[in-house]
């Protein structure tokens, strides 16, 4: 009989856990750090596609936004008002979002001529489909959960890393912060898959973390908690599962830009009150993009929001329609400070707090989470063994200490999707296996 160092058995399973959960994780993880790193550059990327319509030549003075509603309205017949974006200058072209059949449009208009420039379909402009190939995979609620269960295992994958990249007795530096390119590409390997993950690991956790709001399960999961913590009150401005919290609960919601809670549209003829509502909203300087939102009924006040990529600046107000007269205003600070957290980790996520520096460190971060997946792809590749999955080989279980399973504990109850999805991978093996010997070698669960 073997005898096995102190440890091995700890260090083989936390090994094949890592294994595991990196081979279900490094498709995705590809994925959203390619689409990520494109969504970081939005304002860039959208700048210069809009370039032409922030740019008109016309000579003609800007209409009346009233002027400017109508003949968008013109120019999508039978929709309503959605918003109203303020231009932020004379040159710029007028962009209104309407509705009609259930899909929102947006309106770019000449402000002096009222010349219709281009109408397109909210859900085809381009930073719509990157976000949705980002949070659904293009597969609506189906896509945002499997998007969060392998955010919950790339944790698992991240965290069993840390452990399996701790020095143990070795000396230098070399293969613990950068990789030695001395002793084989084997080696190489290791040490590139291992200190990149030890380099990005904490921002990764942090990235993933702040991206977890977003996601079906995990944000309707922290809708539930606030409910029965009565911390629900106050305005939110992210979707959950790609789509806009109940408006019962979030009634204060101002939404992603062109993205507003379901409810009334008020009839073209209450249009007569925008220009005033534009006039007074003005002054009150909010951050770009404002969005000017119609009465859910009539007689309401309309709200102007704004739609800053950077949520710490975003504000809000409502200004009555008849008289112009601001009703309430109320800023970032204003919010529950579960908002304003979740607001600043989304901003970090976007890459919008700290500017550009912000968008280079999460493109950093980005990049080295590809490097992290492709290096640990092709250890993979290299090592597996003919006919096999190439799982490192069973040794017998380590006990389960206390610590061990209350922080497997608190990481169920923190992600439950990964408490199901760890229940359900233990019973699959345990009841369905461990009576199929061929798969179960295959698998890596027993000795070839």
């Amino acid at each position: 009989m073997s005898v096995q160092a102190p440890g091995t058995r700890w260090y083989n399973a936390v090994w094949r856990w890592h294994f595991y959960a990196g081979l279900v994780c490094i498709p995705f993880v590809l994925w959203l750090s390619l689409t990520g790193t494109l969504y970081l550059w939005r304002p860039q990327v959208e700048a210069w596609l809009d370039q032409r319509f922030d740019h008109l030549s016309t000579a003609a003075p800007a209409q009346a936004p009233d002027a400017q509603l109508a003949a968008a309205l013109r120019a999508v017949p039978g929709a309503t008002l959605r918003k109203y974006v303020l231009p932020t200058a004379p040159e710029q072209a007028v962009r209104v979002i309407v509705r009609r059949g259930g899909a929102d449009q947006r309106v770019y208009l000449d402000p002096g001529t009222l010349a219709v420039l281009q109408v397109v379909p909210e859900e085809t402009r381009l930073f719509a489909l990157v976000s949705r190939l980002h949070g659904e995979l293009l597969a609506g609620t189906i896509g945002s959960y499997i998007v969060e269960i392998a955010a919950c295992w790339a944790v698992t994958m991240l965290l069993t890393g840390l452990y399996l990249w701790w020095p143990r007795g070795r000396r230098g530096l070399g293969g613990v912060l950068y990789p030695r390119l001395r002793g084989g590409k084997r080696r190489f390997w290791r040490d590139l898959h291992a200190t990149a993950g030890i380099w990005v690991s904490v921002f990764a956790l942090g990235l993933i973390l702040t991206g977890l709001p977003w996601a079906k399960g995990w944000g309707s999961y922290l809708v539930e908690i606030r409910t029965l913590t009565g911390t629900s009150k106050g305005p939110v401005d992210w979707t959950i599962g790609g789509k806009p919290p109940t408006a019962d609960l979030h009634a204060g919601m101002a939404g992603m830009e062109g993205m507003a809670p379901p409810g009334p549209h008020v009839p073209p003829s209450a249009a007569g009150e925008l220009s005033r509502v534009a006039l007074a909203a003005r002054p009150l300087g909010l951050a770009p993009p404002v969005l000017v939102a119609p009465p859910k009924a009539p007689g309401a006040p309309w709200k102007v929001t704004s739609d800053a990529a950077d949520r710490p600046l975003r504000a809000e107000a409502t200004i009555d329609g008849a008289t112009g007269r601001i009703l309430g205003h109320s800023g970032f600070a204003e919010r529950h400070w579960m908002d304003r957290l979740i607001g600043y980790g989304i901003a970090v996520h976007e890459g919008a707090l700290f500017g550009l520096a912000n968008q280079i460190a999460g493109t950093i971060v980005a990049l080295l989470l590809a490097l992290l997946a492709g290096s640990g792809a092709v250890l993979w590749w290299r090592r597996r063994p003919i006919g096999l999955l190439g799982a490192p080989l069973p040794l017998t279980r380590p006990r389960f200490g206390p610590v061990l399973i209350a922080a497997i504990v608190l990481l169920a109850v923190y992600m439950p999707l990964f408490g199901g999805t760890l229940l359900l991978v233990l019973a699959v093996e345990r009841l369905v296996l461990r009576n199929l010997s061929g798969t179960r070698r295959w698998l890596g669960l027993a000795r070839a």
